[in-house]
């Protein structure tokens, strides 16, 4: 039962993510007029548009091919002429769903440049660094338009393409730094911000990494990773909580070395290399396809690797993180788009099924019983109440328990995304009002697959603010301005159309006091 209804889960995050992403592009632009800018690889060509510019499919390391797949990111090789930087690269392999056919091009360590107008080497702007979400097993940054942001809050967005699934997570003996080597190319990235981003008006001494989802999540544990260390100024973490943990599916985490190596050990086995004598090399033979197939639904980061010494929960627990502001947050509805998708998978939640369904994602000894008694399930209201387990347990209070965590050692803003009309990722109707589920914060953000949603003047309105606040906080650590509502520090900010306010009512809406007893 947990297996079947994790698997869905799964494909309910990629139903929502190919929701932005096969739409065609139609940023709102004049003609495209070529611009030419010179990095120590080489020079790159974008495009100019209404505000802004771009640069596509910028090669931040070198293919991870060959002797290359399964090994710590190599730099670029440098070019002759000018490459051009007009179109997106292809996204790093993975299964159908964000992008559509999926991908078996290896060759996907890019990103993306979307600098404002004005942005030059003698006026440097503030850098904001985006990691996509997808469960690290699909996504990329061409997916995320940044323009209102760049061209509203005046900031340079970088979005970046990192190995997924076994070939950015697979652990095994046999390859040094293996079970992280997409958070290996995060750093990457960084480090190629650092050096190239003045180039493009980019301010390198003052970058700030933020994420959703597994992207978020990503950032906790960059603020985690000792190599990782002055490599981005403040952080942004959205629906990605530090304190996430396994046995909490649908939340992204990470896990021991030794569990990702036996993990590994199913992976190369089902990849036809188990009997082998040099495993890597036989892997490195596998065609991507069947490495896709061969690989677990389920990917985290490993821990107790050189890369990431510890969990990112006992890390930020313990004070063991980068000491720089972070702005963290989740949204009202976390667990209503899964829980609407599974109930559409022909799996709805019974008053009858109810406790099988706690019992599988909650196997401890007398938690079921607890949550069950604690949120029971009527004759109409399944799919709500699981809903409302699955934010609660995994995004909820995880983000206020990461947020009291951090707030001990550095300033800490915190928010809940609370458009209960927000616009839907998905078409059709759903079998319940979904609220603000995961990821509904992003088009207030980006144009994903370069659409912009559909909103009322109090969304745009909102949508708004929430840029002046993340982009304000991005160059100055303070999300505070004179457009907008006071966000103090010690409470949470309720961001809602026409309701933009503190509030102190979040830990207790979300029960925050029964799951941290429960464990």
């Amino acid at each position: 039962m947990h297996r079947v209804l994790t698997i869905l889960g799964c494909a309910l995050t990629a139903v929502l993510t190919t929701a932005w992403s096969t739409a065609p592009a139609d940023r709102p632009d004049r003609p495209a007029l070529p611009t030419t800018v010179r990095t120590h690889d080489g020079l790159v060509r974008g495009a100019v548009h209404d505000g802004y510019r771009t640069f596509e499919g910028i090669p931040y390391a070198a293919p991870p091919v060959g002797r290359l797949r399964w090994a710590p990111p190599r730099p670029a090789a440098d070019w002759s002429g000018v490459r051009e930087t007009t179109r997106p690269a292809s996204a790093c392999p993975q299964p159908p769903g964000e992008v559509p056919g999926g991908s078996t091009d290896e060759d996907c360590l890019h990103l993306n440049v979307t600098t404002p107008d004005g942005a030059t080497p003698a006026h440097l702007r503030r850098v904001v660094v985006w990691l996509h979400g997808g469960g690290f097993t699909t996504g990329a940054g061409s997916s995320y338009d940044p323009h209102r942001m760049v061209t509203r809050g005046y900031v340079l967005v970088v979005t970046v393409d990192y190995r997924l699934g076994a070939l950015g997570f697979l652990a095994h003996r046999g390859l040094p730094g293996s079970g992280t080597f997409g958070l290996a190319d995060q750093q990457a990235a960084l480090r190629w911000v650092r050096t190239e981003i003045g180039a493009f008006g980019g301010d390198p001494r003052n970058v700030t990494l933020a994420g959703e989802s597994a992207g978020g999540y990503s950032v906790c544990a960059q603020l985690a990773s000792p190599a990782a260390a002055g490599l981005f100024d403040r952080a942004i973490i959205q629906s990605g909580p530090c304190t996430g943990r396994p046995d909490r599916p649908f939340a992204p985490s990470s896990v021991p070395l030794s569990s990702a190596r036996a993990a590994g050990a199913d992976f190369v086995a089902k990849a036809g290399c188990g009997a082998v004598r040099d495993v890597p090399a036989c892997l490195r033979r596998v065609d991507v396809s069947r490495l896709l197939t061969a690989q677990s639904a389920d990917q985290q980061p490993a821990y107790a690797t050189p890369l990431l010494p510890s969990d990112p929960a006992a890390a930020v627990a313990a004070g063991r993180f980068h000491r720089i502001p972070v702005l963290i947050g989740h949204n009202h509805d976390e667990g209503n788009g899964w829980a609407a998708g599974i109930s559409q998978a022909g799996h709805p939640v019974t008053p009858h099924n109810w406790p099988d369904v706690v019992a599988a994602f909650f196997p401890g000894r007398g938690q079921a019983q607890a949550i069950v008694r604690a949120n029971p399930v009527h004759r109409t209201d399944g799919g709500p109440v699981f809903g409302a387990v699955i934010g609660d347990a995994d995004f909820a209070c995880p983000t206020a328990l990461t947020g009291d965590f951090l707030a001990v050692h550095v300033p800490v803003r915190r928010y809940e995304f609370a458009d209960e009309h927000a616009p839907p990722l998905t078409p059709g109707t759903p079998p319940f009002p979904l609220g603000a589920p995961h990821a509904s914060e992003l088009p207030y953000l980006f144009d994903l697959g370069g659409r912009t949603r559909r909103m009322t003047a109090s969304q745009h309105r909102l949508a708004d603010t929430l840029i002046d606040y993340w982009t304000r906080f991005a160059r100055t650590g303070d999300p505070n301005g004179p457009s907008s509502p006071h966000w103090p520090r010690h409470t949470v900010l309720s961001l809602a159309p026409e309701n933009i306010a503190p509030t102190r009512t979040v830990e207790r809406r979300h029960h925050c006091a029964f799951w941290n007893r429960l464990g």
